[in-house]
């Protein structure tokens, strides 16, 4: 794909981006889920069950306080970072004003998600009388864009932090798309995910289109140093280090004794993904790879070879 056949979405987005066309969505004082038990595996272990089952919707509600942080850090200052970069024309990769245009939608959308965020975890404090927890103060993606970008040449940067956003943003498409179909939970959270979603799936599309266009003019010497950074990212990205310290400091604030708490915390500390073919999210991002081009790379092949179940580069 070269830069001269992208089409923008503008369209689209005047018909359909969330902020013009949904409402406030307001949190229902009912007794559906405000977090769906899939997404919290501690209010499901055996020692939570047994011991402490009364305290599943607080434990549910701080999950929720997380999640909503989580996107907070991860609209306002990882993927709003770079698409304004690019909208600005202030980006190393240079794309027409379509490609910047579009960028500048996206710095608008994601902006508005963190802002819907925190109206829903207020709303929430205010129904339930929950307050949160201390909350991370940053996401993996606030360790692996960096820690990936120290391996490269600085005028690689911000090619690899394209690509690294564009994972990311494919990731999360699906994993709203699965909060989304939860019947579960309360209608207001899954319409605020599936209000996200709607957006996420343009923005998804956006960053593969991009990175296409990067990947299929950069030099070959530009792919193989890139190629050979994947593995860090990747590294960094899938660890459940700050899920698991988020983890042990909700148990740490439940009214439970203290031999319920070391139970807990043991039980916690096993439910980990192992950094595999395995882990859920790796599907997410080989599609991107593949959607973007990159895979077709045998650099790329190479580099993600002990992520590539029956592929051999």
């Amino acid at each position: 794909m070269k830069a001269s056949d992208y089409r923008s979405f503008a369209d689209i987005w005047e018909a359909r981006a969330t902020i013009r066309t949904r409402p406030r969505r307001l949190v229902e004082d009912d007794q559906r889920l405000i977090y769906p038990l899939s997404r919290q595996p501690l209010v499901l272990s055996a020692t939570f069950q047994r011991e402490c089952p009364h305290l599943r919707d607080f434990a549910l509600v701080q999950s929720l306080y997380k999640f909503i942080n989580d996107v907070v850090i991860f609209e306002t200052e990882i993927v709003d970072r770079t698409a304004r970069r690019i909208a600005k024309d202030r980006f190393a990769v240079r794309f027409p004003f379509a490609c910047r245009y579009d960028a500048m939608t996206v710095v608008v959308d994601e902006d508005y998600h963190a802002l819907v965020a925190m109206d829903f975890l207020q709303q929430t404090i205010a129904l339930t009388g929950i307050e949160p927890i201390e909350l991370p103060g940053e996401i993996e993606l606030s360790r692996a864009i960096p820690a990936a970008l120290a391996q490269v040449p600085e005028d690689l940067r911000d090619a690899l932090e394209l690509i690294c956003v564009g994972v990311a943003e494919n990731t999360l498409t699906d994993d709203v798309a699965a909060f989304a179909r939860d019947d579960s939970v309360k209608p207001s959270v899954k319409g605020l995910m599936a209000d996200h979603l709607l957006d996420e799936g343009r923005h998804s599309s956006f960053w593969a289109r991009l990175t296409r266009i990067y990947w299929q003019a950069a030099p070959q010497a530009e792919r193989e140093a890139i190629a050979q950074v994947l593995p860090v990212f990747l590294s960094q990205y899938l660890t459940s280090d700050i899920q698991q310290l988020f983890d042990l400091g909700l148990i740490a604030a439940l009214p439970v004794d203290e031999t319920v708490r070391q139970a807990l915390r043991a039980e916690v500390c096993g439910l980990a993904y192992p950094i595999s073919q395995q882990h859920p999210l790796l599907g997410n991002i080989l599609r991107f790879f593949r959607s973007s081009s990159m895979l077709e790379s045998p650099c790329v092949q190479r580099a993600l070879h002990d992520y590539l179940p029956g592929e051999t580069p």
